[in-house]
Protein backbone atom coordinates (compact mmCIF):
# COMPACT_ATOMS: atom_id res chain seq x y z
CA UNK A 1 0.00 0.00 0.00
CA UNK A 2 1.76 3.63 -0.61
CA UNK A 3 1.05 6.79 1.66
CA UNK A 4 -2.20 8.71 0.42
CA UNK A 5 -1.68 12.27 0.34
CA UNK A 6 -5.17 14.23 1.32
CA UNK A 7 -5.85 17.47 -1.43
CA UNK A 8 -8.91 18.74 -0.52
CA UNK A 9 -10.80 14.89 0.79
CA UNK A 10 -8.88 13.20 -2.51
CA UNK A 11 -6.55 10.67 -1.16
CA UNK A 12 -3.89 10.79 -3.95
CA UNK A 13 -1.24 7.92 -4.30
CA UNK A 14 1.93 9.18 -3.07
CA UNK A 15 4.37 7.32 -5.91
CA UNK A 16 7.03 8.30 -9.05
CA UNK A 17 6.11 7.17 -11.97
CA UNK A 18 8.58 4.34 -11.82
CA UNK A 19 6.15 3.55 -8.79
CA UNK A 20 3.16 3.69 -10.79
CA UNK A 21 4.04 1.88 -13.44
CA UNK A 22 4.97 -1.03 -11.13
CA UNK A 23 1.79 -0.98 -9.68
CA UNK A 24 -0.12 -1.06 -13.01
CA UNK A 25 2.03 -4.25 -13.95
CA UNK A 26 0.84 -6.04 -10.44
CA UNK A 27 -2.67 -5.17 -11.66
CA UNK A 28 -2.14 -7.17 -14.67
CA UNK A 29 -0.91 -10.35 -12.85
CA UNK A 30 -5.02 -10.42 -11.15
CA UNK A 31 -7.90 -10.84 -12.25
CA UNK A 32 -10.27 -8.38 -11.11
CA UNK A 33 -10.83 -5.16 -12.62
CA UNK A 34 -8.57 -2.26 -11.06
CA UNK A 35 -9.59 1.48 -11.11
CA UNK A 36 -6.91 4.12 -12.27
CA UNK A 37 -8.02 7.79 -12.37
CA UNK A 38 -5.41 10.98 -12.86
CA UNK A 39 -7.19 13.70 -11.21
CA UNK A 40 -5.66 17.27 -11.58
CA UNK A 41 -6.69 20.84 -10.02
CA UNK A 42 -10.14 21.33 -11.83
CA UNK A 43 -11.23 17.36 -11.39
CA UNK A 44 -10.19 18.04 -7.46
CA UNK A 45 -12.34 21.13 -7.33
CA UNK A 46 -15.28 19.52 -9.11
CA UNK A 47 -14.83 16.64 -6.24
CA UNK A 48 -15.24 19.07 -3.13
CA UNK A 49 -18.47 20.24 -4.90
CA UNK A 50 -19.73 17.07 -5.94
CA UNK A 51 -19.86 13.83 -3.01
CA UNK A 52 -20.01 11.42 -5.59
CA UNK A 53 -17.63 12.26 -7.76
CA UNK A 54 -14.81 12.38 -4.44
CA UNK A 55 -16.25 8.32 -3.56
CA UNK A 56 -15.11 7.61 -7.00
CA UNK A 57 -12.12 9.23 -7.19
CA UNK A 58 -11.37 7.29 -3.40
CA UNK A 59 -12.29 4.34 -4.77
CA UNK A 60 -9.82 4.19 -7.42
CA UNK A 61 -6.99 1.68 -7.00
CA UNK A 62 -4.78 3.86 -8.16
CA UNK A 63 -4.94 7.59 -7.85
CA UNK A 64 -2.32 9.62 -8.98
CA UNK A 65 -1.23 13.57 -9.49
CA UNK A 66 -1.62 14.37 -12.79
CA UNK A 67 -0.93 18.33 -12.93
CA UNK A 68 1.41 20.86 -11.19
CA UNK A 69 -1.11 22.19 -9.11
CA UNK A 70 -1.79 19.39 -7.35
CA UNK A 71 2.16 18.99 -6.61
CA UNK A 72 2.25 22.95 -5.76
CA UNK A 73 -0.81 22.02 -3.42
CA UNK A 74 0.90 19.63 -1.46
CA UNK A 75 3.75 21.85 -1.00
CA UNK A 76 1.79 24.08 0.32
CA UNK A 77 -0.14 21.56 2.73
CA UNK A 78 3.34 20.47 3.95
CA UNK A 79 2.49 16.75 2.69
CA UNK A 80 4.50 16.92 -0.17
CA UNK A 81 3.85 14.95 -3.19
CA UNK A 82 6.80 13.23 -4.89
CA UNK A 83 6.43 13.69 -8.30
CA UNK A 84 3.64 14.75 -11.06
CA UNK A 85 2.54 11.57 -12.53
CA UNK A 86 -0.19 12.57 -15.63
CA UNK A 87 -2.39 10.81 -17.20
CA UNK A 88 -0.91 10.58 -20.90
CA UNK A 89 2.81 10.10 -19.69
CA UNK A 90 1.89 6.93 -17.49
CA UNK A 91 0.23 5.76 -20.47
CA UNK A 92 2.79 6.24 -22.33
CA UNK A 93 4.82 4.27 -19.93
CA UNK A 94 2.62 1.17 -19.68
CA UNK A 95 3.09 1.37 -24.06
CA UNK A 96 6.56 1.38 -23.77
CA UNK A 97 6.68 -1.11 -20.75
CA UNK A 98 5.09 -4.02 -24.22
CA UNK A 99 8.72 -4.30 -25.05
CA UNK A 100 9.03 -6.05 -21.61
CA UNK A 101 4.95 -7.76 -21.57
CA UNK A 102 3.39 -7.91 -24.12
CA UNK A 103 -0.23 -5.79 -23.03
CA UNK A 104 -3.29 -5.52 -24.75
CA UNK A 105 -5.71 -2.75 -24.78
CA UNK A 106 -8.89 -1.43 -25.94
CA UNK A 107 -9.79 2.28 -26.26
CA UNK A 108 -13.02 4.02 -25.70
CA UNK A 109 -13.39 7.63 -26.70
CA UNK A 110 -13.20 10.51 -28.74
CA UNK A 111 -15.17 11.49 -31.55
CA UNK A 112 -15.54 9.19 -34.49
CA UNK A 113 -12.65 8.04 -35.89
CA UNK A 114 -10.10 9.42 -33.51
CA UNK A 115 -9.92 5.62 -31.60
CA UNK A 116 -9.30 4.22 -34.50
CA UNK A 117 -6.17 6.76 -35.46
CA UNK A 118 -4.87 6.35 -31.81
CA UNK A 119 -4.66 2.99 -32.35
CA UNK A 120 -3.15 3.35 -35.90
CA UNK A 121 -0.13 5.41 -34.19
CA UNK A 122 -0.36 3.38 -31.19
CA UNK A 123 0.93 0.45 -33.23
CA UNK A 124 3.38 2.00 -35.39
CA UNK A 125 5.10 3.39 -32.20
CA UNK A 126 4.84 0.72 -29.84
CA UNK A 127 4.41 -2.29 -32.14
CA UNK A 128 4.10 -4.54 -28.82
CA UNK A 129 1.35 -3.25 -28.12
CA UNK A 130 -2.10 -5.28 -28.73
CA UNK A 131 -5.06 -3.06 -29.92
CA UNK A 132 -8.21 -5.36 -29.37
CA UNK A 133 -10.69 -3.29 -30.39
CA UNK A 134 -11.98 0.64 -30.38
CA UNK A 135 -14.97 2.63 -30.02
CA UNK A 136 -15.91 6.19 -30.23
CA UNK A 137 -17.33 8.19 -27.19
CA UNK A 138 -20.11 9.39 -28.60
CA UNK A 139 -23.23 6.96 -27.18
CA UNK A 140 -26.16 6.64 -24.74
CA UNK A 141 -26.78 4.68 -21.90
CA UNK A 142 -29.41 1.96 -24.18
CA UNK A 143 -25.46 1.23 -26.14
CA UNK A 144 -24.12 1.04 -22.96
CA UNK A 145 -24.68 -3.35 -22.99
CA UNK A 146 -23.61 -4.02 -26.31
CA UNK A 147 -20.32 -1.84 -25.93
CA UNK A 148 -19.25 -3.75 -22.41
CA UNK A 149 -19.85 -7.14 -24.40
CA UNK A 150 -17.29 -5.83 -27.17
CA UNK A 151 -15.03 -4.61 -24.53
CA UNK A 152 -15.39 -7.92 -23.02
CA UNK A 153 -15.50 -10.04 -26.17
CA UNK A 154 -12.30 -8.43 -27.39
CA UNK A 155 -10.45 -9.91 -23.61
CA UNK A 156 -8.48 -6.80 -23.68
CA UNK A 157 -6.34 -6.69 -20.67
CA UNK A 158 -6.53 -2.47 -20.17
CA UNK A 159 -9.41 -0.05 -20.51
CA UNK A 160 -8.19 3.44 -21.71
CA UNK A 161 -11.79 5.17 -21.29
CA UNK A 162 -11.80 8.54 -22.69
CA UNK A 163 -14.73 10.63 -22.06
CA UNK A 164 -13.73 13.39 -20.54
CA UNK A 165 -13.80 14.16 -16.52
CA UNK A 166 -15.65 13.42 -14.32
CA UNK A 167 -17.80 11.73 -17.20
CA UNK A 168 -14.90 8.67 -17.82
CA UNK A 169 -14.69 8.00 -13.62
CA UNK A 170 -18.50 7.62 -13.41
CA UNK A 171 -18.54 5.73 -16.33
CA UNK A 172 -16.10 3.62 -15.43
CA UNK A 173 -17.16 3.38 -11.38
CA UNK A 174 -20.86 2.32 -12.47
CA UNK A 175 -19.48 -0.46 -15.10
CA UNK A 176 -16.14 -1.47 -13.46
CA UNK A 177 -17.91 -4.73 -12.25
CA UNK A 178 -19.06 -5.80 -15.37
CA UNK A 179 -16.22 -5.36 -17.37
CA UNK A 180 -13.24 -8.62 -17.49
CA UNK A 181 -10.69 -6.54 -18.19
CA UNK A 182 -7.75 -6.07 -15.62
CA UNK A 183 -7.19 -2.16 -15.45
CA UNK A 184 -9.45 0.64 -16.06
CA UNK A 185 -7.91 4.16 -16.55
CA UNK A 186 -9.75 7.48 -16.85
CA UNK A 187 -7.29 9.16 -19.97
CA UNK A 188 -9.55 12.08 -20.87
CA UNK A 189 -8.02 14.33 -24.32
CA UNK A 190 -4.96 11.73 -24.53
CA UNK A 191 -7.18 9.45 -27.07
CA UNK A 192 -6.70 12.73 -29.79
CA UNK A 193 -3.02 13.20 -28.46
CA UNK A 194 -2.43 9.55 -29.81
CA UNK A 195 -4.77 10.26 -32.39
CA UNK A 196 -2.80 13.14 -33.59
CA UNK A 197 -5.53 15.78 -33.48
CA UNK A 198 -4.48 17.43 -30.08
CA UNK A 199 -1.22 18.65 -28.95
CA UNK A 200 0.58 18.20 -25.98
CA UNK A 201 2.19 21.46 -24.42
CA UNK A 202 5.88 21.88 -25.15
CA UNK A 203 7.97 19.98 -22.75
CA UNK A 204 9.03 23.56 -21.44
CA UNK A 205 6.12 25.06 -20.48
CA UNK A 206 4.37 21.23 -19.46
CA UNK A 207 7.98 21.32 -16.69
CA UNK A 208 7.88 24.67 -16.04
CA UNK A 209 3.65 23.89 -15.02
CA UNK A 210 2.18 25.70 -17.73
CA UNK A 211 -0.19 23.36 -19.68
CA UNK A 212 -2.75 24.77 -18.41
CA UNK A 213 -1.81 28.10 -20.15
CA UNK A 214 -1.15 26.26 -23.46
CA UNK A 215 -4.53 24.47 -23.25
CA UNK A 216 -5.98 28.00 -22.75
CA UNK A 217 -4.69 29.20 -25.80
CA UNK A 218 -5.96 26.11 -27.88
CA UNK A 219 -8.98 26.25 -26.70
CA UNK A 220 -10.34 29.71 -25.31
CA UNK A 221 -13.37 27.86 -24.32
CA UNK A 222 -12.01 26.60 -21.28
CA UNK A 223 -11.43 29.76 -19.77
CA UNK A 224 -14.64 29.47 -17.23
CA UNK A 225 -13.53 26.40 -16.14
CA UNK A 226 -10.10 27.25 -15.75
CA UNK A 227 -11.27 29.75 -12.83
CA UNK A 228 -11.03 26.44 -11.26
CA UNK A 229 -7.42 26.84 -11.16
CA UNK A 230 -7.27 29.96 -8.78
CA UNK A 231 -10.13 28.48 -6.80
CA UNK A 232 -7.74 25.70 -6.39
CA UNK A 233 -4.68 27.59 -4.99
CA UNK A 234 -7.07 29.99 -2.98
CA UNK A 235 -8.66 27.24 -1.01
CA UNK A 236 -5.21 25.13 -0.89
CA UNK A 237 -3.75 28.70 1.07
CA UNK A 238 -7.17 29.25 3.32
CA UNK A 239 -6.42 25.39 3.98
CA UNK A 240 -2.89 25.91 5.03
CA UNK A 241 -3.40 29.04 7.22
CA UNK A 242 -6.12 27.34 9.14
CA UNK A 243 -3.61 23.89 9.22
CA UNK A 244 -1.15 26.21 11.20
CA UNK A 245 -3.62 27.93 13.55
CA UNK A 246 -4.61 24.32 14.42
CA UNK A 247 -1.36 23.47 15.75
Amino acid sequence: MSEKVDIHGVMIDNVTMDEALDKVMDMLKGQTPHKIFTPNSEIIMQATRDPELKNILNSADLLVPDGAGVILASRILKKELKEKVSGIDLVKRILKNTEKRATSFFILGGKPGVAEKASVNIVYDYPKAKIKGYRNGYFNQSEEPDIIKQINDSKAEILLVGLGAPKQEKWIHRNAEKLNCKVLMGIGGSIDVFAGTAKLAPEFMRKAGLEWLFRLIKEPKRAKRMLDLPRFIMLTLKKAIADRRNQ
